[in-house]
């Protein structure tokens, strides 16, 4: 008879990671000569990613969270790696964006003061290198014009450059790949808080058909955390949104078929070979073990003489107390005896008594409890050897003899129990594991399906067929034979697969389409930014290239100009009327005509607006 082989268990365990401050860097001299080196800087959600763009990587990438208690200094303010550990001050943690447009600047000035400081940039009151940074798609220009600001009066750059993250790393695979420009296809980013679907037309972004989903990598870790609280309520507090985000981008996948993989997990020998045991830290200490009858005695032991050692201390207080009150009585009936009748007589009302009687009764009273109190002393210091002895000498289920010899002394309300009595075997290990399971394949779903979640919207793949349809044939052939995946929500195992046979699905019979992956979803954006920083330097022949917004085209133009290029938002400006102020005219008063009414005089006046053209403005003035 064969035997029976046991399941290989996968237990992991969490690396609970604690990062470590960024150091402060020289200012290297090749980024200063001949001309000022441009700045990269990914902003993203999750992550910041800042560096120098003659360097083959970012210097800096860290948390984009900042850790500032109500009415705390600016000095006491921690920028990400400054953070060891997330989770004590979660409840601090204060991020620059809403979703994925930044909303608060005074943090997002916090980020930048980091950055600068820690590339090494000393210089007072100005920045005089370029900032090449990325922005969301659609970029309100509102927020455009506050970054801008920030930038140019706070920092006092001499150039901006604003691009879209997912863009960057399309035109960055695209030259990787040796494709010439200009490019044509779709790109699926997703990232923290979003998930995008950008159409690119000849290089250039449609605008028009870019669709935002609202689900991304925040939503899968919270939706985590729900399913693993909710099956393991005894470890709350354990399970953290570090581990959880630990746990999504270490241990997840994305099924090829959702509900094909799912049948799978019904298999007991499958769930046994696929889940994941996830150890969480615990203490080797099991209360209420097995313990030995000498360790039982020992306690009990140190037990009787920490109790002695109380109850004299007591009593040697208590006997004091009595002593010093005592004295202060003979002192007072002295005053009696040595006929100062005044002084006696207040003395008693200061004590609070009536008559020389009284004060001798208490004087009796305290002398008798002294003199017990000074017995009972010499008692206790002489039995106290004896009923060590005398107690470790009783079984373990005879009454405490200490209660017995004095009343001050708790009684011992814990029960013993008997030696032979066999412990049952607990596995703390065990009881402390995560069994992960179907959870794996589930988070990272409802980005496809974000119904689980609360959300009522469409998925990925859904939003993806509504902006096909909103072109031609020909240009659908187009866009799909270059389906372009990035972010860090995309680097699932299965997410490439996944893709596929949801384009399969959707597209005509026999029709082609080609999915490509980023070489690194969550790194190509900055990498793309800094090749296209180093190809399009800001000043080229004595102009501004494109691209580069100058500290004057943000004086003339305002803060929400946006230089177009090729990994950029599209700029559509926005006319504001600005309102002209009517001037104050003396009113004038017209002559009555024969028959008695007033005549109406109109005055037309007009004001030119800063464009040149006139606006006119009538204003009536009835005079009787």
């Amino acid at each position: 008879m064969a035997s029976k082989v046991e399941p290989v268990y996968q237990i992991f365990s969490f690396h609970d990671s604690k990062t470590s401050p960024d150091p402060i860097y020289d200012l290297p001299a090749q980024c200063q000569t001949p001309a000022p080196v441009p700045i990269v800087i990914d902003n993203g959600s999750f992550q910041t990613r800042a560096g120098w763009a003659e360097f083959e990587s970012p210097r800096l990438l860290f948390r984009s969270v900042a850790a500032r208690s109500r009415g705390a200094a600016r000095s006491e303010t921690q920028i990400g790696n400054d953070i060891p550990n997330l989770e004590p001050l979660r409840w601090l943690l204060k991020s620059q964006f809403d979703r994925n447009v930044v909303v608060n600047f005074e943090i997002q000035e916090l980020i930048f003061d980091y950055v600068f400081t820690h590339l090494g940039i000393s210089s007072e009151g100005s920045v005089a290198h370029p900032i090449v940074l990325t922005e969301a798609p659609c970029n309100p220009l509102h927020c455009r014009q506050m970054m801008s600001e920030l930038l140019f009066e706070c920092y006092r750059v001499p150039y901006v450059s604003y691009g879209v993250d997912s863009l960057y790393s399309f035109y960055h695979n695209n030259a990787q790949r040796n494709l010439q420009p200009p490019h044509t296809g779709i790109v699926l980013s997703s990232g923290y808080h979003c998930s995008h679907i950008l159409p690119v037309i000849n290089g250039r972004l449609d605008a028009v058909n870019c669709k935002r989903v609202n689900v991304a990598g925040s939503q899968a870790a919270s939706y985590l955390q729900r399913l693993l609280q909710l099956k393991y309520p005894g470890h709350l507090a354990a399970i953290t949104l570090s581990r959880v985000e630990e746990l999504l981008h270490e241990h997840s996948y994305t099924a090829v078929d959702y509900h094909e993989e799912l049948e799978k997990w019904r298999s007991p020998e499958f769930y046994e070979r696929e889940v994941h045991r996830m150890q969480l830290p615990f203490s080797g200490k099991v209360p209420g073990g097995c313990v030995s009858v000498e360790e039982r005695q020992e306690r009990r032991a140190q037990q009787l003489r920490r109790l002695q050692e109380i109850n004299a201390r007591r009593r040697e207080e208590k006997l004091l107390q009595d002593q010093e009150r005592l004295d202060r009585l003979m002192a007072v009936q002295e005053l009696l005896e040595d006929g100062l009748l005044d002084q006696f007589h207040k003395s008693l009302v200061e004590l609070n008594m009536d008559s020389a009687e009284e004060l001798q009764s208490y004087i009796n009273k305290l002398q008798l409890a002294v003199e017990q109190g000074r017995q009972r002393l010499l008692l206790s210091d002489g039995a106290e050897g004896k009923a060590e002895v005398s107690e470790l000498e009783q079984p373990m289920d005879e009454g405490d003899g200490v209660a017995l010899m004095d009343p001050d002394f708790p009684e011992d309300t814990l029960p013993e129990k008997p030696a032979n009595v066999v412990q049952p075997v607990f596995n703390m290990a065990e009881y402390h594991q995560l069994f992960v399971g179907t959870e794996r394949l589930r988070c990272p779903e409802i980005l496809f399906q974000p119904s689980p979640t609360g959300e009522d919207q469409m998925g990925l793949m859904e939003t993806l067929q509504f902006v096909l349809a909103r072109y031609t044939p020909e240009q659908q052939e187009a866009l799909v034979s270059n389906v372009f995946l990035t972010g860090g929500n995309m680097q699932y195992p299965g997410m490439k697969e996944r893709v596929e046979k949801e384009l399969l699905a959707m597209r005509p019979f026999q029709s082609h389409f080609k999915v490509t992956m980023a070489s690194r979803p969550a790194l190509d954006a900055w990498y793309g930014a800094r090749d296209w920083a180093l190809e399009h330097l800001p000043t080229e022949g004595g102009a501004v290239a494109e691209g580069w917004i100058s500290r004057q085209d943000y004086e003339e133009k305002g803060g929400e100009y946006l230089s177009e290029h090729c990994a950029s938002n599209v700029f559509i400006p926005i006319k504001i009327a600005k309102p002209v102020p009517a001037r104050p005219t003396e009113p004038s008063v017209a002559p009555l005509t024969s028959n008695g009414a007033s005549a109406a005089v109109t005055t037309v006046t007009s004001a030119l607006t800063p464009s040149g053209s006139t606006v006119p403005a009538d204003v009536a003035m009835v005079t009787s």
